[in-house]
């Protein structure tokens, strides 16, 4: 009798479960979460259509630069053998840190994040361009393990090292270390010792001029992944010539050669006036001697209105290629014809020439060109056999797969916490946030990769108020963005444009809008001409708001160091 209570009970409980599920138009998605007007995205479709590609085809034996499209910042390079390993600073993007994977420095397969836990990190609360800066990823042969280190300017973590056996394997949770400062790295030498190098503020009494900045030295304990105490040692002092007033001298990596011991740094500014100098020591503490003929790496020299211009070359990280000869991975960025920023900071590469004392990046003081040599005995193969493509390319998503492709991420957030992959498609259940928030929101964000592209999105959504909202965005952070999607209005359904600039919003265009059958909202680029288009038919599409401007979307405009992002985005509370 007993037994049948509890089933009866249980029958009861889920017959309310459905009453409510029928009441309130919700329904139950794969992962058991009760959602409500949740839109389904069928399919998404990039491509990118750059003139430089077009006018500058791959001849055998090469490649192009950068190797990494779109905002992928900040990069540091690390070998075990003939595996090479590269992060890139992802900011509040979640999750965090992507790494890839190469043989030979021309072919890339991204292989998962750094930081792809709460535990490891905690962006929830914090601007775009905060979070995760400058990480630094080295391979100590001594222990045989990969460190990671940078700087988490959110969680309360501050500088922080994660570390691995393996990095396709998953990382350590975050172990805090007790230094001020940004951009650490370390460094391993060949009897065991570890070392901690970063920049950091100067004492107050001796700062001279503003952007006045130094690089320390610590100590650093491998057994118990701390900083030794009183062991800091400042190793250089403004930048090459502190009588000139260089300005944020940061991003340091020390590498032994021929028994010496070279530090290389950025200096100049991540913007028009970056570069990247050398200098050298006898010893891991230094004292370090500048090199005399720095910098090594710069693009600042060159007219403004140059053809494909490559720009802001800097914060760089060296190593030894399966040729035997040097590389640098660097960041750079390509303007659009009215020298906006809307693709990021994006990672270049180019051989360096180390056959004299100094390492000098081949090519790095004239003007960058879009193609580059390969390294003897290798193919190209970008773009197949999972290889990340480059150029012109088209990155198609049907949301087919059970997991979802790396280059998708969230921003502040686990993307599971909002993506549900349905036999339908992929599922975005909305929060009650929205993009202008400073919170996680229910976005799924590809980087825009080329100045001139179009992005296209198939969506099934039917608004059940006016706060429903669900399409796509192009988002440079959460006060300047476009956002382009449908949402109700009385008994009607609208697709609308929004432009939102200094955190004011206003809409360029709407139009009243059957939801019976998927849309198709499309979004195309021509350097700083943006133009949202919408299709009902699958076949033609129609323009709504006109060409609008790029300016929102560019650094140059609303600050901060990310590139523009393309969104499938839905919420709860829209405006």
């Amino acid at each position: 009798m007993r037994t049948l209570k509890l089933i009866l009970s249980g029958w009861q409980s889920v017959g309310l479960v459905v009453f409510f599920m029928l009441f309130f138009n919700m329904e139950v998605s794969g992962k058991g979460k009760i959602t409500k007007n949740a839109p389904v995205f069928t399919q998404f479709i990039y491509q990118g259509e750059d003139a430089i590609y077009q006018n500058n085809p791959l001849k055998p034996g090469e490649f192009y630069n950068p190797i990494l499209q779109g905002c992928y910042p900040d990069p540091s390079i690390t070998r075990k053998g003939n595996d090479y390993y590269l992060v890139c600073s992802s900011f509040a993007m979640f999750p965090g840190v992507p790494i890839f994977h190469s043989n030979d420095l021309v072919n890339w397969k991204q292989i998962g994040h750094v930081l792809d836990r709460t535990s490891q990190l905690k962006v929830e609360d914090c601007g775009i361009s905060a979070g995760v800066y400058a990480p630094a990823i080295r391979y100590n042969p001594n222990n045989d393990t990969f460190y990671m280190i940078t700087t988490q300017f959110s969680g309360g973590f501050g500088n922080m090292v994660v570390k691995t056996k393996n990095p396709e394997n998953g990382w350590s949770d975050p172990v805090k270390l007790q230094f001020e400062g940004i951009d650490p790295s370390l460094f391993f030498d060949d009897n065991g010792k570890a070392y901690v190098v970063h920049n950091d503020a100067p004492a107050k009494a001796n700062e001279r001029y503003s952007g006045h900045r130094v690089i320390k030295i610590w100590d650093y304990d491998v057994e118990n992944d701390k900083v030794v105490p009183g062991t800091d040692r400042i190793i250089v002092n403004g930048g090459v010539n502190i009588e000139e007033k260089p300005i944020w001298i940061e991003a340091p990596h020390i590498y032994k050669k021929d028994g010496r011991y070279y530090l290389m740094c950025a200096e100049g500014g991540t913007g028009g006036w970056h570069s990247e100098v050398i200098f050298v020591s006898d010893h891991p503490k230094g004292p370090y001697l500048p090199a005399n003929n720095n910098p090594i790496l710069t693009q600042r020299y060159f007219p403004a209105n140059r053809t494909d211009k490559v720009d802001w070359a800097g914060h760089a990280d060296l190593v030894e290629g399966p040729d035997g000869k040097y590389y640098g991975v660097f960041l750079g960025i390509r303007p659009n014809e009215k020298n906006r920023v809307n693709t990021g900071r994006e990672t270049f590469i180019l051989p360096v020439d180390w056959s004299g004392t100094f390492p000098v990046f081949e090519n790095g003081l004239i003007p960058m060109k879009p193609t580059l040599k390969m390294p003897s005995g290798v193919e190209n193969q970008t773009g197949k056999n999972g290889y990340l493509p480059s150029g012109n390319f088209v990155f198609k998503d049907d949301f087919s797969d059970k997991t979802l492709d790396f280059r998708w991420i969230g921003l502040r957030g686990p993307r599971e916490d909002f993506v549900d992959m349905t036999d339908k498609g992929l599922r975005i259940i909305p929060f009650t946030s929205n993009i202008n928030e400073v919170k996680p929101t229910s976005t799924l964000f590809y980087r825009q990769q080329h100045n001139q592209f179009t992005a296209a999105a198939t969506m099934e959504y039917k608004p059940k108020n006016e706060k429903d909202f669900a399409g796509i965005t192009c988002y440079q952070n959460e006060r300047y963005h476009y956002v382009f999607g449908i949402t109700k209005k009385g008994k009607d359904y609208y697709l609308m444009l929004q432009r939102t600039e200094k955190g004011q919003a206003s809409v360029l265009g709407e139009v009243k809008i059957e939801t019976e059958k998927p849309v198709t909202l499309q979004v195309a680029a021509n350097g700083d001409n943006y133009r949202f288009n919408y299709s009902i038919d699958g076949k033609g599409f129609i323009n709504l708001g006109g060409t609008v401007s790029g300016d929102i979307l560019s650094t140059n405009e609303a600050g901060g160091f990310t590139g523009t992002m393309i969104g499938l985005y839905a919420t709860s509370v829209g405006n």
